[in-house]
């Protein structure tokens, strides 16, 4: 199943780009809200498997928000691909290194994003999104408590997440629009395998990164086994998982994103993100 945010509503979308409103076919069961949907999301799968989802509209791709707009928690994964750990020099890690982007930094799957300065890098990623309250849970139990997944973007302005004397990495990559998300949250059972999808981001058609999911160094169960050990995730909690190797801070020379272009960034079995890039009002002239 894939749930998308058209116009603010939870719609069950299918592979021609039809949509169910959630709402009006459960006949106010279900919350119209994306993110409250997910407060009841095994009560809402049970009623969508025991029913036919016939699209009752076209979805309009220009109207399609971020499939989970408001998470109360927002979990990121720095340093999860051993590559891309090697490119940073900053050492594989023996256990996940945590930050949070904050809500607001969340965008759609066709979002303009404005760029506030010259040092905005890309990170592509898995993001999984929470379906049920998960504390303390094992790690062979962890999928049963993820509702989906979905495309993400882990932006990054350079100069702000590293500044010191302690880098602000979760200021850095918290800039309004730097969490574009979806197309749409994709269920477990619609993908072969869940772990090990091939991610990839373009820029104007050149690769910049391409990479599978089964080379992170700590897989989805383990990072929900990790992270809820320490805090309870909820449903509607998001997790970025982590980016492969290709970021533009690693590259010599450095290369960063630039006005004018198009991000594209795909996850296999689940869809693309399609960005349009613009300058912010501090964006010096003479760099575009």
């Amino acid at each position: 199943m894939r749930v998308a945010n058209v116009d603010g509503r939870a719609t069950v979308v299918d592979d021609a780009g039809g949509g169910l409103d959630v709402a009006n076919a459960s006949d106010g069961r279900f919350p119209s809200d994306p993110q409250r949907l997910l407060e009841c999301w095994d009560e809402f799968r049970d009623w969508a498997a025991g029913r036919s989802t016939v699209a009752d509209a076209v979805v309009d791709e220009t109207r399609v928000g971020p499939p989970t707009p408001a998470p109360r928690q927002v979990f990121a994964v720095a340093l999860n691909y051993a590559e891309h750990a090697d490119e940073s020099q900053m050492g594989r890690p023996d256990s996940p290194p945590v930050f949070t982007k904050f809500p607001t930094s969340i965008t759609g799957p066709g979002a303009r994003v404005v760029l506030p300065s010259p040092n905005v890098d890309w990170e592509v990623e898995l993001v999984v999104a929470i379906g049920r309250r998960a504390y303390q849970v094992a790690e062979k139990d962890a999928w049963d408590h993820v509702a989906g997944l979905m495309v993400g973007q882990d932006l990054s302005e350079r100069v702000v997440q590293l500044a010191g004397p302690v880098p602000q990495f979760s200021l850095g990559k918290s800039y309004p629009g730097f969490a574009p998300l979806g197309p749409a949250l994709v269920t477990a059972d619609e993908i072969d395998n869940p772990d090990d999808l091939e991610l990839g981001c373009e820029l104007d058609g050149e690769v910049l990164q391409r990479g599978r999911t089964r080379d992170m160094i700590f897989s989805v169960p383990e990072l929900i086994a990790r992270l809820s050990v320490v805090c309870p995730l909820l449903p509607g909690d998001i997790i970025f998982t982590g980016t492969p190797s290709g970021v533009g801070a690693a590259r010599d020379p450095k290369r960063f994103l630039t006005p004018g272009s198009r991000l594209t960034s795909s996850l296999a079995g689940v869809g693309e993100l399609r960005n349009e890039l613009v300058a912010g009002p501090g964006y010096p002239s003479s760099v575009t």
